[in-house]
């Protein structure tokens, strides 16, 4: 984690260099209660007192922390000076500023972004305080482009996180899909795919009792929802949506099996036509994706295959970045939906980490949804795993 740490601060000094910006402020307390996203980014551990990490575009590094938290910050090796306080938080954030005199002050707070937002009302309406009567309340501006590049461009030690999360929900696919069968029940195939994540020690991408979402059949309710006692039957779909956080980095992976049905052969055409166009979409949207497009024009290509296809359009975005949690915030592959704000329309960069996931409904057989977890290279894009292209068929 310490490593991490350290490149995720260089890697902020660069980003402020970037977008001309004097000083990033982050601010907090209690953050075992109300953590601020970016906090495992550039600190690794929790901060008691009020507390301020500071970095600037001249790659000055300054933390402002209580007395019994400062040699923790010391030994993360991210912070030049240290500043240890008592009683007086104010004292010393003034003194900084006051000898820095930075002209913007980017602060965590944003309307388009919840990894951007971590800037409690309660710590704003304090940091205004602070500074009122000071010329540095008028500089305070969003920091949510900075936060925006901090996470969502990967390094290369992030990205391999990424990819080794990938290939053990890979492995747990493959070993559960060895173990169903007909006549199984959503929660026995969950309880299975939870004690493999037991045995590695590991947690899931999200919630417990939500991951994996589990699908059989027609009647089974699609979304962030956790299994039920439905059985598997012939003749129907069963879909999965499951990742693994490991070593702090998620994957997030969606996968569709078909049971025959006595008598057939092959899947009905119906299911077949389903399948085939969700694997359309994501290959030719992955392929297309490259950097500098914006979310809306990745999010279109996969859109328009399904309607064209005959099915109704899907109402979510086809595609979300992933790190360090499943949704990593930053921008959205998804349509100019009001619920979606500015977000569909920030471009694709090199080192963002992506999942791409059209789905439909099949009438009678149930939803088909596949998910794949994509890296935008120079050359355009990487499949982190090894996309589902066949039905699989038991």
């Amino acid at each position: 984690m310490a490593k991490l740490v350290l490149e995720k601060v260089a890697q902020a000094v660069d980003i402020l260099k970037e977008f001309k910006i004097d000083f990033w402020l982050t601010f907090v307390r209690e953050t075992s209660l109300l953590a601020d996203p970016v906090l495992p980014l550039i600190y690794g551990y929790d901060l008691t007192w009020q507390s301020a990490l500071i970095l600037t575009r001249y790659d000055q590094r300054i933390a402002i922390v209580g007395r019994f938290e400062a040699e923790t910050t010391r030994r993360t090796g991210a912070y030049q000076e240290v500043i240890q306080y008592d009683e007086n938080f104010r004292t010393a954030l003034l003194q900084v500023l006051t000898q820095h005199d930075p002209k913007t002050i980017a602060i965590n707070y944003s309307i388009n972004d919840p990894v951007a937002d971590g800037l409690s009302h309660g710590m704003y309406q304090l940091l205004e305080e602070i500074l009122s009567g000071t010329p540095y309340h008028g500089r305070l501006i969003s920091a949510e482009n900075i936060i925006n590049a901090l996470r969502c461009r990967k390094t290369r030690a992030e990205v391999t996180r990424i990819r080794q999360a990938v290939a053990t929900t890979e492995e747990i696919y493959k070993s559960t899909f060895e173990y169903i069968e007909q006549g199984m029940t959503e929660y026995q195939i969950a309880e299975y795919m939870h004690n493999q994540l037991l045995a590695r020690q590991l947690d899931p991408a999200w919630d417990w009792d939500h991951c994996p979402t589990v699908n059989a059949g027609p009647d089974s309710p699609i979304g962030h929802v956790g299994p039920t006692d439905i059985k598997i039957k012939p003749g129907q779909l069963l879909h999965f949506d499951f990742g693994v956080k490991e070593n702090d980095y998620c994957s997030d992976i969606q996968r569709v099996v078909y049971f025959m049905a006595p008598g057939e052969t092959a899947p009905p055409q119906p299911v077949k036509h389903g399948f085939e166009t969700i694997v359309q979409a994501i290959q030719e949207t992955v392929k297309n994706m490259k950097p500098g497009m914006q979310g809306v024009e990745v999010d279109s290509i996969a859109r328009n295959i399904v309607t064209r296809a005959g099915y109704p359009e899907y109402k979510y975005g086809t595609g979300h970045h992933l790190g360090r949690a499943a949704h990593d915030g930053g921008g959205l592959l998804g349509p100019l939906w009001e619920r979606y704000g500015d977000s569909p329309n920030r471009e694709l960069e090199v080192g963002h980490v992506y999942t791409v996931e059209p789905g439909l409904h099949v009438p009678d057989y149930g939803y088909i949804g596949l998910e794949e977890d994509v890296l935008i290279t120079l050359v355009g894009n990487e499949f982190l795993g090894n996309p589902q292209t066949e039905l699989f068929l038991k």
